[in-house]
């Protein structure tokens, strides 16, 4: 039963919060309640605010108006220090670990045990290991630098940062994002491993299907306010809450597909055969035909980017790769390209964007030297084009000038697809199209996939998340260690006979 009065239960309350930017209120009147032991989920679509909340919540922005409790007492957060202090840690979606150092490094960056004023390196390696061994991961060695580590390994590692301070509450920002399914298994169990010792967690997800099994209560923010506080997270209706998210009922999230068999008579523009990289994949063979969007699903490191690295010519490979039946020589993007081949990455940020640059200049990356006349940059016919592409797709919002790196995730992988379509690409490459993208706009991004299948183009698409697979691919392919073990229409496929298959290696 709720208690009666959630404040006098609350270990952290914020009332009332806003938080101006030039031309921007990104929070408008915030509330946010959170119960020692509880994970409290904080929901809303990219742009709702939810980043500049636990940025207020770290002590990172200061807010212009409303009142914070912790603990009974009314705070101020003047800086992240300030909030680590009152114990609060936040781990971020990128996660703010250095690469060059170990993991002790970091776990005591700028707080190490010291003696006599000198840091004794073995009571910090001492110190490291209580912490592992407390999250279940005794086998991440202290010494180990830390860029050296798999995304799980560094989540980890944050964690045990985060814990080694007095924490009674950590924000969590899309821990999952770059997970695989046993490593979120494995999340799930630390989380509730510390609420049962009474921390609270703030959970951020994009994830809904994750919000039932690991929250106790939602809050979701719309437009930089609050639409609903306190939520029951396991018997509030999955629809509910899309609906406070976006506004208005999501009945249907992946677009229509054609007709099964609808694509066996077209053209085929991909053909692999026998691929294969060096322990990593192994005699993989398949086709994409026109209009046809083909998915493969598998665990992370199953092989599913390499297969497509390699297709792309990012990766040395065996075996053949034709388009339109005309070999592609492997090892050569530009080969690749100019083939009509387009690749959406997996790290978006990282390897597909010029974060700096504007729109215009991320769409018109791939069409440089369409522009360039005599060493002369048509900037009239660049700007033009880009504002077709910004129109077609609907990006937003549509300022060809603003800098990439202020749109949304789900606008920024819109941006990514443009680039292509600019060149006129036959056939599209997409890893992990919608990590980091909101429920709302993965239903844009969904429908400007199938509407680019619908008008011809063949699509690959690669996705940690099974019902993405299955709801907006033709086809599957379910790979495991590097080998393809299933291919089949994928009406006749669900989640989990294909979660069997890949934990377990058992073909439907």
């Amino acid at each position: 039963m709720p208690p009666s009065s959630p404040d006098s239960a609350s270990l952290l309350v914020m009332r009332g919060i806003v938080k101006q930017f030039p031309g921007v209120r990104a929070l408008d009147g915030v509330d946010l309640d959170v119960r020692a032991g509880e994970v409290h989920c904080l929901l809303g679509q990219n742009g709702a605010g939810k980043s500049t909340l636990i940025k207020v919540l770290a002590g990172a922005h200061q807010p212009d108006e409303g009142s914070i409790t912790f603990g009974g007492e009314t705070v101020r957060l003047t800086s992240p220090t300030a909030a680590i202090r009152l114990g609060i840690s936040t781990i971020y979606q990128e996660l703010d670990l250095v690469d060059g150092l170990s993991v002790a490094q970091n776990v005591f960056l700028g707080h190490e045990p010291s003696r006599l004023g000198f840091v004794g390196q073995s009571e910090v390696n001492r110190a490291t290991r209580e912490l592992l061994s407390g999250l279940g991961h005794g086998e991440i060695r202290p010494a180990t630098e830390v860029g050296r580590l798999s995304p799980a390994a560094k989540q980890v590692v944050s964690m045990a940062r985060a814990l080694s301070y007095d924490t009674r509450l950590i924000v969590m920002d899309e821990p999952s994002a770059a997970l695989a399914h046993d490593e979120v298994t494995n999340l799930f169990r630390i989380i509730r491993e510390l609420t049962a010792q009474g921390v609270a967690v703030i959970y951020i997800s994009h994830r809904l299907e994750e919000i039932r099994e690991i929250g106790d209560r939602v809050t979701v923010l719309k437009d930089g306010r609050t639409v609903a506080v306190g939520l029951p997270a396991k018997e509030t209706p999955t629809s509910q809450v899309v609906s406070l998210m976006t506004g208005r009922n999501v009945e249907h999230v992946f677009p229509v597909r054609p007709d099964a068999g609808t694509h066996d008579e077209r053209p085929e523009i991909l053909r692999v055969e026998n691929l294969s990289v060096p322990g990593r994949v192994e005699d993989v063979s398949f086709s994409v035909r026109s209009g046809e969007i083909v998915g493969l699903a598998g665990l992370v490191g199953s092989g599913r980017s390499e297969i497509i690295e390699a297709i792309y010519g990012a990766r040395r490979a065996g075996g053949k790769v034709f388009m339109d039946g005309t070999p592609v020589r492997g090892g050569s993007t530009t080969r690749a390209v100019r083939a009509g081949m387009g690749l959406a990455p997996e790290e978006r940020k990282a390897q597909g964007l010029l974060l700096d640059q504007s729109v215009t200049r991320n769409i018109s990356l791939s069409s440089l030297s369409r522009y360039a006349k005599l060493g002369w940059m048509n900037r009239g016919q660049e700007a033009s084009e880009a504002r077709g592409q910004i129109e077609d797709l609907d990006i937003r919002p549509p300022h060809p000038d603003r800098p990439i790196k202020n749109l949304s995730g789900g606008n920024q992988q819109k941006a990514v697809l443009a680039r292509w379509l600019i060149n006129g690409r036959r056939l599209l490459l997409l890893d992990e199209p919608t990590r980091g993208v909101d429920v709302g706009a993965r239903a844009e991004l969904y429908a400007v996939i199938r509407r680019l299948a619908d008008e011809g183009l063949g699509v690959l698409l690669v996705s940690s998340e099974v019902p993405e697979v299955l709801g907006l691919a033709d086809r599957v392919l379910v790979i495991r260690e590097g080998r393809v073990i299933h291919e089949s229409d994928a009406r006749d496929l669900d989640e989990h006979k294909v979660l069997d298959m890949i934990m377990e290696g058992r073909s439907a």
